[in-house]
């Protein structure tokens, strides 16, 4: 394989601007932001309902794409980790997952929380929690 290509379905609309203002993680302080489709995935939106818990995959466009070594949480007292080891946006397929819950839904329009994503970050697929347990 040389190579394959993945298209935006949507993006996100947050608060969060600028890289600085997003937590590590959706449970340190993410927002609450809308999740924006494009009309053509619509219809695969039709069963997802307010209180839903999902997995959003992003694709962060503003990451180091060169980056395989980091320190977890630009801490320097941490040692210099595998990048696959962490959950670093920076890394050379920067894919963004994220657990939220489904607070509204308005037509090709999902409101969920709690998300770290930025403003304007594509999103490239969602996926339902499946176990119940985690949902909780």
């Amino acid at each position: 394989m040389t190579g394959f290509q993945v298209e935006p379905i949507g993006w996100v609309e947050s608060p969060l601007t600028e890289r600085a203002q997003a937590p590590r993680q959706g449970d340190e302080g993410g927002a609450d932001a809308w999740l924006v489709f494009e009309p053509r995935v619509a219809q695969g939106l039709r069963d997802i309902a307010p209180g839903a818990w999902l997995i959003v995959l992003t694709w962060l466009d503003r990451a180091d794409r060169d980056v395989l070594v980091t320190r977890p949480r630009d801490d320097p007292a941490r040692p210099p980790t595998g990048v696959f080891s962490t959950r670093s946006p920076d890394r050379p397929n920067p894919i963004g997952l994220h657990r939220v819950q489904v607070l509204a839904t308005e037509g090709s329009r999902i409101r969920v929380r709690p998300l770290e994503a930025l403003d304007k970050t594509p999103v490239i697929d969602l996926k339902p929690v499946l176990d119940a347990a985690a949902q909780r």
